[in-house]
């Protein structure tokens, strides 16, 4: 896991309930968000179908990254730590749904989810 290695944050935080994780890290100038996704899914992916007993595991196709100033930083610690609760509320898709809308990114629901 040589890009998981190289994340710049002494800490990584993730988090998430029963489809979904939340992953907040630093990253350096050198990876991209696409290469650190990339990896994350490959290694979870290998340990899930042979160490986590659990053969047919996959992950959706696509994926959500978000940027935060490090002063946001505490503010979404606490947001990962509480998504069972958070989600009692709202749901996980209209919550990225209104990420969306609210960071001005066009998305096609027909593509969202798979």
């Amino acid at each position: 896991m040589g890009i998981l290695n190289n994340l710049k944050s002494p800490s990584l935080q993730t988090g998430g309930v029963n489809d979904y994780v939340h992953v907040l890290c630093a990253l350096s100038r050198t990876i991209s968000p696409a290469d650190l996704l990339e990896e994350v899914k490959k290694s979870s992916s290998k340990w899930m179908k042979a160490d986590g007993g659990v053969p047919g595991f996959s992950w959706q196709a696509g994926y959500g990254a978000f940027s935060v100033g490090e002063s946001q930083a505490d503010a979404v610690i606490r947001y990962i730590q509480r998504q069972e609760e958070h989600h009692r509320q709202v749901t996980f898709q209209e919550e990225f749904r209104q990420f969306l809308q609210r960071y001005e990114v066009a998305f096609d629901e027909r593509y969202v989810w798979d």
